[in-house]
């Protein structure tokens, strides 16, 4: 089975979490954190600075690693490194790839329909908030 390596932003401001709606493919309108792939040779971090430059048109400080979540879709592995993350005071993220964002309260996020691999991801931060 094919492995894929992924990054995804925690981003985390005044006790909200940003997350994003698909806009595309197999999951459209499912909920996630920003993030991407990771080219070859890259770092996480790194990777996860420019997905967010990509999609969000804005720069991110980029924090500890919070989870590192494997899970098997039907046709690949997924590698999932998550970073807790803030923005710059200012910043505000532009919705580039995505159709919808919302900052919410960790109690909140579970009322969304996520993406299978980042279900553990959220019952997580709902229990440390």
């Amino acid at each position: 089975m094919k492995t894929i390596e992924v990054v995804a932003a925690i981003i985390r401001r005044e006790g909200l979490y940003f997350v994003t709606q698909r806009s595309y493919g197999e999951f459209a309108g499912m909920w996630e954190f920003p993030g991407g792939k990771i080219e070859p040779g890259e770092m996480p971090a790194d990777a996860l600075r420019r997905e967010i430059r990509e999609e969000l048109d804005v720069e991110i400080v980029v924090g500890e690693l919070f989870r590192v979540r494997e899970f098997d879709y039907p046709s690949f592995h997924l590698v999932l490194h998550c970073f807790l993350c803030g923005l710059p005071a200012g910043a505000d993220p532009k919705l580039i790839e995505h159709k919808a964002a919302r900052w919410l309260p960790a109690k909140s996020l579970p009322t969304l329909r996520w993406l299978p691999a980042d279900e553990d991801i959220i019952r997580d931060l709902a229990r440390e908030d």
